[in-house]
């Protein structure tokens, strides 16, 4: 995400901006069970796991760059962001899985029924509060990025 908004094309960088926008949109629904209903909720983070690949592919250059440069013992810069990014796939894996364990839905669609649903119930409950809050570090942190994308925007514009 970090990608330098000068050195790839602009275009390129308004998809990458867009791509995370609907990211951010489709799971801030996903995450408010109460809004879209169980049903809807439990489907739709399914779908959360390919938005998740999706996010992960489109930025893979910053995961070059970052290990290349812990490689290279120039990892300053990027290691807060990686230990902030491992972090949030930890808590996203724990959300998913704990979510598919007490899922009313998806689990008894393929006849399957779950075991231990007093452990994974509050598993789920505490990872998805503290994936949400882990989202929204990793967006507040990527802020620069943003605007360096707003501001080669309005660049253009202005010719």
């Amino acid at each position: 995400m970090f990608d330098n908004p000068r050195k790839k094309g602009t275009l390129v960088t308004r998809t990458l901006l867009i791509i995370d926008a609907i990211a951010t949109v489709v799971y801030l629904l996903v995450a408010n069970p109460l809004v879209t209903g169980l049903a809807i909720h439990e489907w739709l983070s399914l779908g959360c796991i390919v938005v998740f690949v999706v996010h992960t592919a489109i930025h893979h250059e910053w995961l070059h760059v970052t290990f290349a440069a812990i490689r290279n013992r120039a990892w300053k810069s990027n290691i807060g962001h990686l230990l902030l990014d491992s972090a949030t796939l930890i808590v996203f894996m724990v959300a998913t899985v704990s979510g598919l364990m007490v899922s009313r839905h998806i689990l008894p669609a393929f006849g399957l029924v779950a075991r231990g649903y007093f452990f994974w119930n509050p598993l789920h409950s505490i990872s998805a509060k503290l994936l949400l809050a882990l989202l929204l570090v990793h967006v507040v942190t990527h802020i620069p990025w943003l605007l360096g994308v707003i501001k080669s925007k309005r660049k253009i514009t202005r010719k």
